[in-house]
């Protein structure tokens, strides 16, 4: 039988030793708790992040090994910069945080359902707000064609989701933040869970110890809260050389 310790609702900040998670589910660590923004900023220097489904409890995991990307190491491809070659494409940041993390949470093709049940995108929206979330936006005209969001702790973002509404999209997006990024010292994102798709786009998986040495550090170095939206014209254009 499967025993999780149960977070209350006081002591935002503690959380179960993320290194004895368990191994199946790979990195459930604890249950319960609420996603009120002092918790949920915790959780992440913790190396910690909540991911349930609609009707379920608040989940939280830290997994092992965990998928990453360097910064340095997102690059437009050649293939993607084919691919965008004639589109009038421009980006954004901070611009339309509600509009990213909505299309997010939209269906898709072959998925049955969302992860982002309604209360977490109230949670991260509230976070936004407050000046710790932040989303990349690509523009086709007025239209948002793809984007990405997630959370800056210290000098460390904690991906969260990426869409596209047309192809290339969220592989613009992830460009064009890492490369703020790298440009800003945060040296990882966070993408918690690998798949096919993010190791297609350059992620690594590394060890969860060596995972939370990181984020220990980079969590404890200044950061930058508030909105990036100046930071908009530093954004790398769709064809723009490496």
């Amino acid at each position: 039988m499967i025993r999780l310790p149960l977070l209350g609702p006081d002591a935002w900040d503690r959380f179960p030793d993320p290194r004895g998670a368990l191994t199946e589910p790979n990195g459930l660590l604890a249950f319960g708790g609420d996603l009120s923004p002092q918790r949920l900023l915790a959780a992440y220097t913790h190396g910690i992040f909540p991911w349930f489904g609609e009707g379920e409890p608040i989940l939280w995991w830290s997994p092992d090994p965990r998928c990453v990307f360097r910064t340095e190491a997102v690059r437009i491809n050649r293939s993607l910069r084919r691919q965008l070659a004639g589109r009038h494409w421009r980006l954004t940041v901070d611009h339309s945080f509600d509009a990213v993390i909505r299309a997010c949470a939209a269906p898709r093709t072959n998925e049955s359902g969302t992860w982002l049940v309604p209360a977490m995108i109230d949670a991260y929206v509230q976070l936004h707000r407050q000046g710790h979330a932040h989303s990349v936006e690509v523009w086709d005209g007025e239209r948002l064609v793809g984007g990405i969001y997630g959370v800056a702790v210290g000098r460390l973002f904690c991906g969260e989701s990426m869409f596209s509404a047309e192809s290339g999209g969220s592989k613009l997006a992830l460009a064009a933040l890492a490369r703020l990024l790298h440009d800003m010292d945060f040296p990882l994102i966070d993408a918690q869970v690998s798949n096919a798709h993010t190791l297609g786009l350059g992620a690594i998986e590394i060890p969860r110890v060596q995972f939370l040495q990181q984020v220990a550090e980079l969590g404890q170095r200044a950061g930058l809260v508030g909105s990036w939206s100046v930071f908009t014209p530093r954004l790398i254009q769709p064809c723009a050389s490496d």
